[in-house]
């Protein structure tokens, strides 16, 4: 046999070789993971031992007083894990005794749990406090063991639990514990500092930790978040929405207080809402933010923003009049006012203070569908904020983009148009602040562990209304609350108010067309009114049995008022 023909047979040889090896590697892959998958599993449990080096850690988010104190919001517990070694346990029925005597524990899953067979190592209860652990080890039960643990706690429990969010197990396994909704979720990144489980399997951990050696393991920056959130502000709003909802049994109830010159907000809440600490029993609407993550027709408060923009167009002044016979025909479609009357001559700021809708959709006449839908575009209406919060919906203003002069009409006094709630606000805050946009947000600063400091600035928004439209509208808008809203009962002989109601039909996304008898109720307004430091926003959703926001939501809206006129000490202002 020559050289090339003895090379040809070696590498022939070794290839079957190799080809053999790969085929018990293979056949012995699927055995262990297939056919013995339930055997390791056991196995690979009974490895499983408790170490107290990786405690649970991540960054901490607080509320900020109006004195500049920073509040937990959310922080981490310390504690015990209570745990049992079947193997060792003598007798459950003793041990139970012992143990509900300072613990409650149901009877019948404590023996199960501690009589299970081939088991060294099996959590009871995760989250056990420094005084029930004192009391357990006073027992010196056989087989129970304490070790430390730490857990994410919420002080406040229910306070602004919406927007804080809370940490769960992902859907992907491999990455623990993580931010679920909230600021928990949307600074994840910068409050989660370990992912790893407190029950660890030996060996696996072993192996991880070969990835560090082979790997670029440099630490990401995390720290805490200090949010705009005042918490005695927060507590009187969810105070405040829960009452309003209780009363009129409405839907959903929420509300939003927020500085309109620089977008920090101070509290905002949906109700009904859950306990941070305790959340078995709530589903994932419970969970989620409507102030960010749903969109609804606002109504009669979209009338400030459609005078507002008439006026910047040029197209009318606060005196400007028209003839007001109840209703308005378009094409096929009839605009009629919410009780259908007519008012003769009026002016425009009689369309404000008895809310019209002749009167808006008379302005969109007269500045044209383009300008019109110019200004509402420029308000970003359709378009996320920007606000520190996950999943922000975008407005639906498509209907600005129709041909028909119906659905401009409608759109200015607030039907036909849906709109997140944050997005109203800030659009709601430009005829205060001297007609700017400004940028929601809910986090002031982040504090990373280093010791730096990370101020969350936003640049100056765009300039929609000029300086001298955003004194009329709020001129205008003071006179609704001193001389219409409820006939001028609430005005405040001290404080000036601007303000507007709204009340919308709801859509019935069945049959098309609007309910008759379900309603959206929103309350938005500002103060000083001339240079406004707090703009708040309500809105419930179909209360029973009334019609009218000037009826749900005036009340609330005042105690709100009243309450932060007090609290922050804010001077007259007339």
């Amino acid at each position: 046999m020559n050289t090339r023909a003895t090379a040809i047979f070696r590498i022939r040889i070794i290839t079957a070789a190799i080809i053999l090896i790969a085929g018990l590697l293979i056949t012995r892959l699927y055995y262990v993971q297939v056919m013995q998958h339930d055997y390791y599993v056991e196995r690979a449990e009974r490895q499983y031992v408790h170490t107290v080096n990786d405690l649970y850690d991540r960054g901490s988010i607080y509320f900020t007083t109006k004195s500049g104190d920073l509040v937990s919001a959310a922080t981490i517990s310390s504690g015990f894990v209570l745990a049992v070694n079947p193997t060792q346990i003598i007798d459950a029925e003793a041990a139970h005794v012992a143990l509900s005597s300072v613990y409650e524990i149901n009877k019948e899953s404590f023996i199960r749990t501690v009589t299970t067979p081939n088991r060294t190592y099996i959590e009871i209860d995760p989250r056990i406090t420094i005084a029930q652990s004192r009391l357990i080890a006073e027992k010196k039960i056989p087989g129970l063991h304490l070790y430390s643990n730490q857990w994410r706690y919420y002080p406040g429990e229910a306070l602004s639990a919406r927007l804080v969010g809370f940490v769960g197990y992902s859907d992907n396994e491999s990455e623990g514990l993580v931010g679920r909704y909230g600021l928990e979720r949307y600074y994840d990144d910068i409050l989660n500092r370990s992912d790893e489980s407190t029950s660890v399997n030996f060996f696996a951990e072993i192996f991880t930790n070969m990835g560090q050696i082979l790997f670029d393991a440099t630490p990401k920056r995390t720290g805490d978040i200090v949010t705009t959130i005042e918490p005695t502000v927060a507590r009187f709003l969810d105070t405040t929405l829960q009452k309003t909802q209780d009363t009129w049994d409405s839907r959903i109830t929420g509300g939003i207080i927020m500085n309109p010159q620089n977008g920090e907000i101070y509290a905002m809440n949906v109700i009904p809402t859950f306990n941070s600490n305790a959340r078995i029993g709530n589903t994932i609407e419970d969970f989620k933010n409507p102030l960010v993550e749903d969109v609804y027709e606002m109504g009669s408060i979209i009338k400030a923003l459609t005078v507002a923009a008439g006026l910047d167009d040029g197209a009318i002044t606060p005196q400007t009049t028209y003839y007001d016979s109840g209703q308005l025909q378009l094409s096929n479609f009839t605009i009629r006012n919410y009780d259908g009357r007519a008012r003769g001559t009026v002016n425009m700021q009689e369309v404000l203070n008895q809310s019209l809708n002749t009167g808006v959709s008379f302005i969109v006449d007269t500045m044209g569908k383009d300008d019109f839908r110019s200004y509402f575009k420029r308000l970003r209406l359709g378009s996320e904020t920007g606000i520190d919060l996950p999943n922000e919906a975008f407005g639906l203003i498509a209907n600005l983009d129709s041909p028909r002069d119906v659905e401009y009409a409608t759109a200015s006094f607030g039907q036909g148009i849906a709109l997140t709630p944050i997005a109203t606000v800030r659009a709601l805050a430009a005829l205060g602040n001297g007609g700017r946009l400004v940028t929601p947000h809910v986090v002031r600063e982040i504090v990373y562990q280093d010791g730096s400091v990370k101020e969350n600035k936003f640049p100056d928004g765009e300039q929609i209304f000029s300086e001298e439209t955003s004194l009329v509208i709020s001129r205008m808008l003071t006179n609704v609350v001193d001389d219409a809203l409820r006939n001028g009962e609430v005005k405040l002989e001290n404080h000036s108010l601007a303000a507007k109601t709204g009340t919308a039909q709801i859509a019935d996304q069945i049959n098309g067309g609007y309910y008759e008898d379900r309603f959206l109720h929103s309350f938005f307004g500002y103060f000083p009114a001339y240079d406004p430091e707090y703009l708040v926003f309500l809105y419930t959703v179909e209360p029973k049995n009334i019609r009218f926001a000037s009826e749900t939501l005036t009340d609330p809206f005042m105690e709100i008022t009243n309450f932060l006129i007090n609290y922050y000490n804010i001077p007259p202002d007339r």
